[in-house]
């Protein structure tokens, strides 16, 4: 059957319409999970698609879900999360949410054979910027241990790559191979309080400069376990925090990300064991305590030979990339065959409102998602998938 083509000015249109709910004068969108604007975007989702003749409602945790009037399970799932960060911009998120339903309408209108097992979420704050979000993924999570799940035998997600990387590599689209592992670290070093004026550096038991070296050191031990890993500082806090006084104690918050569990182990290790020389040599005791750790995402190989086969087909500027941002597709590919899609963010600008993608893009990248529907239904439909099988295996 001829694969349909997605209604450009639909898509671009609802882009814009979404995203002026919640927009602040600037065209910053203020549409943080459970706040008005958010729950009135959920509300012109629902509508929408109800408008477009299609079945949507909503579970316990407020993901909202749209599917065929007649479909039956299995289901792949396609979406994204439509919440915002404080201030973000229009594409993070919103653009996989309104793709999701491009496509789904696009098929269903053609009365395309895939429009039949084919389901859209807009995900709940995923962006997990509230106290009660617990690091966000929250609708993703609650989707992966809700029974709903078992019916759901796969999942792709159209993102923004929210980077500089296919920009300046002339990238049109990319087959997401995986999500990088996080782990964040909380340093605590212990010194000894004294006068600044008075004190020779050699008789020092400075907090500050253990905080300083160990921070200055992130980069070279990052890129000497694994040149492709990202890490950060995120704060530095000394005690008493006055100028004419020797920091007795200082706190730092630590990131780093990495594309294997194996590199993210080797720059833990090298972090620590650097941060007791450097402590011991400044004459002061100090620890590092794991905060969080989100493990690395590896996608289903199958699907993201098919996605890259669709990106490749449909642009010569296309290849795998490894994505440093975390998105609802790395929960989701715990329990069901999981890929995604990229394009290009402009200048690598993203939760701000800076963030764009030229519109020949972001049409490029539903028509891409449209394909990769149709080619993953097929592989589901011809080999009997179950939502505890991987495509890959």
């Amino acid at each position: 059957m001829t694969i349909p083509s997605i209604n450009a000015e639909r898509l671009l249109t609802d882009l814009t319409y979404l995203g002026q709910i919640g927009a602040g004068a600037d065209g910053s969108i203020y549409r943080v999970a459970g706040s008005t604007a958010d729950l009135a975007g959920r509300d012109w989702i629902d509508k929408t698609m109800r408008v477009a003749g299609l079945h949507t409602y909503r579970d316990e945790t407020g993901n909202v879900f749209s599917r065929r009037q007649d479909s039956e399970g299995p289901w792949l799932l396609i979406g994204s999360h439509a919440d915002t960060v404080p201030g973000g911009g229009y594409l993070d998120g919103a653009y996989g949410v309104i793709a999701a339903m491009e496509v789904l309408r696009t098929l269903h209108e053609a009365d395309h054979p895939a429009a039949a097992h084919l389901e859209t979420v807009a995900f709940w704050d995923e962006e997990g910027v509230t106290p009660q979000s617990n690091g966000g993924l929250v609708g993703s999570t609650a989707l992966s241990n809700h029974p709903h799940i078992q019916d759901v035998h796969g999942y792709l997600e159209l993102h923004v790559e929210q980077g500089p990387r296919m920009e300046r590599a002339g990238l049109d689209l990319s087959a997401v191979t995986g999500i990088v592992g996080v782990r964040r670290f909380l340093v605590q070093v212990r010194g000894q309080e004294n006068h600044a004026g008075t004190t020779p550096f050699a008789l020092r038991a400075d907090a500050g400069r253990v905080a300083t070296r160990f921070s200055a050191a992130l980069r070279d031990i990052c890129q000497g376990v694994d040149e492709a890993s990202i890490g950060n500082i995120g704060s530095i806090a000394l005690e008493p925090d006055a100028p004419n006084v020797v920091p007795g104690a200082a706190k730092v918050q630590v990131e780093v990300r990495a594309g294997s569990e194996k590199s993210l182990d080797g720059i833990e290790e090298m972090l620590r064991e650097t941060l007791q020389t450097i402590a011991a040599e400044e004459q002061c005791t100090a620890q590092m305590q794991t905060t969080s750790a989100k493990p690395v995402a590896d996608f289903d190989t199958r699907l993201v030979d098919a996605v890259e086969e669709v990106c490749l087909h449909r642009s010569s500027k296309a290849e795998r990339m490894l994505s440093y941002a975390g998105h609802d597709a790395s929960v989701m590919s715990t329990r069901v065959p999981t890929a995604m899609i990229f394009v290009p963010s402009t200048g690598g600008y993203s939760h701000s409102n800076l963030e764009h993608t030229p519109d020949e893009q972001l049409v490029l990248g539903t028509q891409a998602l449209l394909e990769s529907v149709v080619a993953v239904s097929n592989i589901m439909l011809t080999q009997d998938v179950d939502s505890e099988h991987s495509l890959a295996a």
